[in-house]
């Protein structure tokens, strides 16, 4: 008599776990094309635009003059690159410079799988992309590798910075953590943000 309750039991189980509803539950949805392509669009504008303010800046001004620009200047090319198409743009790190890239809980656990692979097989950085939630919840997420280069990324970022760099640089990031990369290393990501239950923006 045990056994029979114990079978009925186990059966009963077994159908909540595979009823319809909890599968549904547990279902993820797939990233689509378009949104890993208005991802792509928008961190390549980003990244184009804040390029464009650093060779200015190092032209005249020299390195110090490229940390007022990452510092002051990034973060509104970023906001204007997301008011412009509709994707929220963030730097991220796992050594940050400014506090506001550091990661935490999964974003940290996906941030550090990236880096173990950080250029793809066509030698381009490295991106994973997914969506979190469902319904009017759910926001499509990308995260792109930024690669360290020789030049001009060694100037601030690299492993011998001149002092007056880390001067400027310790005036306005204390607790700075992002010096002593080598070139083809991963040192942070481009994280792109669509809230998918907003409309798209032409």
């Amino acid at each position: 008599m045990m056994r029979v309750h114990s079978a009925m039991r186990s059966l009963a189980v077994l159908a909540i776990f595979t009823s319809p509803l909890v599968l549904s539950a547990c279902a993820t949805q797939e990233p689509a094309a378009a949104d890993i392509e208005r991802s792509t669009v928008a961190a390549d504008l980003f990244q184009s635009r804040l390029q464009t303010a650093l060779k200015s800046a190092l032209q005249n001004g020299g390195p110090t003059a490229a940390v007022n620009v990452c510092a002051e200047v990034a973060p509104a090319i970023a906001a204007e690159v997301s008011a412009e198409t509709g994707v929220e743009l963030r730097r991220i790190s796992l050594r940050p410079r400014n506090p506001g890239a550091n990661t935490q809980g999964e974003l940290r656990q996906r941030l550090t799988s990236l880096g173990e692979a950080p250029v793809d097989a066509a030698g381009k950085p490295s991106m994973i992309n997914w969506v979190e939630g469902k319904g009017t919840d759910a926001t499509h997420n990308s995260m792109r590798a930024i690669i360290m280069k020789d030049e001009p990324c060694a100037m601030c970022h690299g492993t011998a910075v001149a002092a007056d760099v880390r001067a400027a640089i310790a005036e306005l990031y204390p607790d700075d953590a992002a010096t002593g990369y080598r070139a083809g290393e991963m040192r942070g990501a481009i994280l792109a943000k669509i809230i998918l239950s907003r409309p798209r923006m032409h």
